[in-house]
């Protein structure tokens, strides 16, 4: 999965239209540079969120949105409906907000935030239980912010005018780790919904999805000595997580349990309906550089790199089938641009493991052993990552 990135020749071409997202998971990017992952990601935005779209790239695939005076983004052309005859809402105003417990969901609690349209919104889930929220297009005029004890896990909420046309809200948790939170509309109220996670620090009554990368006719990587596919070895690898973590007295769904090609978006919408308390997906790694080899997990939001890490802990005690070897590390890798590290509903991790393209590796993934030892230590990693949550 090691590429390198490039950068976009193309050019904007101005306009001055409105236009809203057609879906639920209407992708918005920092700018238009990408890799084979596809360009950084800034948001995933509700429905109906209207735009102001102010230039077309020459591709013609991606609007160059207006967020405020002093900052753009880009969004796909075709996730968005122009409205030729629509004006985009201007000297917006924020209203008065509500925190409470949500009475229709359990175990979650929410932040009400009253606005004068579906506007765009950014979102960061920080370390030591820091969520801030950027609203863009409006300016503050919200007097008092009504906490109610229902509420159990925000434990304060503020604000501050970041910029023109830029209000960000801080939200400080009640304990440093995170099990997620959803950013919805409800007509113009954007609603902030936060997960309270399980009581416990076992994996005992946990649901727990694992992702077993690839899959059908999306064969992933091959392997340069004997041809075996990365779709077979994640499919392989995970049924055995969830051996280890079902023993452990875990709840364990797989994205797929059968040789078959599952979308991104499937995926994704699966894992919507689902709500796992935490998600691994699991890869194998590939490169054109042949000695490149080694584990390596992946993040793209700071305050779930802590699962990250405790798995890749574990595997760097796996031992390979070299008296005395451990496996080598390539790394833990942050921001990453996987559609499985994009979601904030609940914890997450890609797993990459050892390299197809290297010849070592290969004989490692290879080996049904070592993909048994593998999958254990991914499973200590886990139950690693529960032990050092902080008490709820």
């Amino acid at each position: 999965m090691v590429g390198a990135d490039c950068l976009a020749q193309t050019t904007v071409r101005d306009t001055a239209l409105v236009g809203y997202t057609r879906t639920e998971l209407t992708p918005l990017y920092y700018g238009l540079g990408s890799d084979r992952l596809g360009g950084a990601r800034m948001e995933t935005l509700d429905s109906a969120v209207v735009l102001n779209l102010t230039g077309l790239d020459s591709s013609g695939r991606y609007w160059r949105v207006r967020l405020a005076p002093s900052l753009t983004a880009f969004v796909p052309t075709d996730a968005v409906r122009p409205d030729t005859a629509a004006r985009y809402p201007t000297g917006g105003l924020t209203g008065n907000w509500t925190v409470s417990g949500d009475t229709t969901r359990r175990g979650v609690d929410q932040i009400a935030i009253r606005l004068p349209a579906r506007l765009p919104y950014h979102s960061q889930l920080l370390p030591d239980g820091h969520l801030t929220l950027d609203l863009f297009g409006v300016t503050s005029n919200t007097n008092w912010i009504t906490q109610r004890r229902s509420n159990r896990t925000i434990r304060n909420v503020w604000f501050e005018q970041l910029a023109d046309e830029v209000v960000r809200v801080h939200v400080q948790l009640a304990t440093s780790a995170s099990w997620g939170y959803s950013l919805s509309y409800q007509k113009n109220t954007l609603f902030l919904r936060v997960r309270r996670g399980p009581t416990g620090r076992s994996l005992r009554g946990l649901v727990v999805a694992v992702d077993a990368g690839h899959g059908g006719s999306n064969t992933g990587a091959r392997g340069t000595e004997t041809g075996i596919l990365e779709k077979t070895m994640t499919l392989d690898l995970a049924q055995h997580l969830r051996r280890y973590l079902t023993r452990k007295g875990a709840t364990v769904v797989l994205t797929r349990d059968t040789d078959t090609n599952i979308t991104s978006t499937a995926r994704i919408r699966a894992m919507r309906q689902l709500m796992p308390d935490l998600l691994v997906s699991i890869h194998f790694n590939a490169s054109s550089n042949r000695a490149v080899r080694g584990v390596s997990t992946y993040y793209k939001h700071v305050g779930f790199r802590p699962l990250s890490e405790a798995i890749l802990t574990e595997l760097l005690r796996v031992k390979t089938n070299k008296s005395g070897e451990k496996m080598p590390e390539f790394g833990n890798v942050g921001h990453f641009n996987f559609f499985f590290n994009a979601p904030t509903e609940y914890p997450n991790a890609l797993v990459e493991g050892p390299f197809l393209s290297n010849p070592a590796d290969e004989q490692l993934i290879n080996d049904p052993r070592s993909r048994q030892r593998m999958a254990r230590a991914v499973g200590r990693g886990v139950r690693r990552y529960l032990r050092k949550l902080p008490s709820p």
